[in-house]
């Protein structure tokens, strides 16, 4: 992201906020001094560099001992800079640690481009190290400046990343058919933009590149999803306009959204185990006999930042699982695992919530699965035949919780007649877990 000071002295004021004043603060009296012992400030440059802050956050930068940038930003640094540059290692995140704990009792800086807590460092840094003492000098987001070419109100819309991401994550935010930004990662992305809506039946999306914004070499250039507008700079933002709604996020996506061998929770009983399962953003979903995967990627596609485990006996489901994944868009949220219970003790993290759609009446695969599931968490079990019904009104008697029968009837054609032909009807088991009950 780059920034842009909006008048000639390098100060940016937007309602008598000077923005190049630390805006986020972040302290703590915990010992953090295994990272370090000192304040660690972030600064965000423009695309112009140094000429654009203010006199605050160059006085940082003045009076770091160490400097930490890619080398675009600290090339960017004026001579009279003498702080000992040091560009970030790739990969960059499994060296945070170390990095941090060598420069401990040193000044340090760290540089961003625009605003810091915007998809930047600032923000990860605050995630890896909580009771790090930050201090954030922020300039305007690559987003904000794209809004303004385009004439879109930032507070309309939505901005994603894929520095870090897939181009699949995109799935749902072209589903849903609104105008948004994307900040690219290379002078790739654009193309893998493109490709994606095209395979979505979206070749006349218009799509839109603002290279280097806030330089004196921006570029913006206009095409479409089958006519990909030019790109010129690894440094780009890119809007997408879909031209139609794809499918909605509320459960109950036809069968025929995924593929499936016939193992699969039809549309009308999947909607009712989704709203019975509850998601919630930030919570792990345990999906046992994934099948399709068809309820784990239904939770997902409800949240935003949920993530699930499908644990999947069958080498060929477990593969399908994933491609249905990925062309619905949550594929970067979900894990595959093998079969039930031996592979729960390869995921490290409780589950918030846990579905069970087969092996109930395997030994190990409730119990296990029960005693992993974090104290306050839901459970949801579904059951067709005599034997797993028999083992949910035992878990009923034990555990508590509300036994439901489920039946769906679709209208059938008996010559010039009609008639409802019943599906096998479904006993779904719902129950939290409570912290006396083991």
């Amino acid at each position: 992201m780059f920034g842009l000071a909006c008048d000639a002295v390098g100060r940016l004021r937007l309602n008598s906020f000077d923005m190049t004043e630390p805006h986020v603060q972040i302290r703590s009296d915990v010992d953090d001094s295994a990272v370090t012992d000192n304040a660690v400030s972030v600064v965000g440059l423009s695309a112009m560099g140094m000429s654009e802050l203010g006199a605050t956050a160059v006085a940082v930068l003045r009076d770091a001992d160490v400097i930490l940038g890619s080398w675009r930003q600290l090339n960017l640094l004026s001579d009279d800079i003498t702080a000992e540059r040091r560009p970030w290692p790739s990969p960059m995140l499994p060296a945070l640690n170390r990095i941090f704990g060598e420069l401990s009792g040193k000044k340090i800086a760290v540089l961003a481009s625009g605003d810091p807590m915007f998809h930047g460092i600032g923000s990860t840094l605050r995630r890896k190290f909580p009771h790090m003492s930050i201090v954030v000098y922020p300039h305007v987001s690559s987003a904000s400046l794209a809004c303004a070419r385009l004439g879109w109100a930032v507070n309309r819309t939505g901005v994603y990343s894929l520095v870090n991401q897939v181009v699949e994550s995109l799935v749902l935010p072209i589903e849903a058919g609104q105008p948004f930004l994307v900040l690219g990662r290379d002078d790739k992305t654009p193309m893998e933009i493109c490709q994606l809506l095209v395979s979505m039946g979206q070749p006349d999306a218009r799509v839109e590149i603002l290279n280097d914004l806030g330089s004196k070499v921006e570029a913006h250039s206009v095409g479409s999803a089958a006519q990909p507008p030019q790109v010129v700079s690894v440094l780009n933002v890119i809007a997408v306009v879909p031209q139609r709604q794809g499918w909605a996020r509320t459960p109950g996506l036809p069968d025929s959204a995924f593929s499936h061998d016939g193992q699969l929770t039809k549309s009308h009983i999947r909607a009712l185990t989704v709203a019975a399962l509850a998601p919630r953003e930030g919570e792990t979903l345990w999906d046992i006999g994934g099948g399709a995967g068809s309820v784990a990627i239904e939770c997902l596609r409800a949240t935003n930042t949920g993530k699930a485990v499908c644990f999947e006996a069958d080498e060929i489901r477990r593969g399908r699982i994933l491609k249905n994944a990925r062309k619905l868009g949550v594929a970067h949220r979900l894990a595959v695992q093998g079969a039930a219970p031996d592979n729960y003790t390869s995921v490290p993290d409780n589950p918030d919530v846990i579905f069970i759609g087969g092996g109930l009446t395997m030994l190990g695969v409730f119990a296990d699965a029960w005693n992993r599931l974090k104290v306050g968490g839901r459970m949801v079990i579904n059951a067709v035949t005599i034997e797993s019904e028999q083992q949910l009104w035992q878990l009923k008697q034990r555990y508590g919780g509300e036994l439901v029968r489920l039946s769906v009837a679709k209208e059938h054609r008996i010559g010039s007649f009609a008639a409802f032909q019943p599906a096998l009807p479904v006993t779904q088991w719902v129950a939290t877990k409570q912290p006396t009950v083991t």
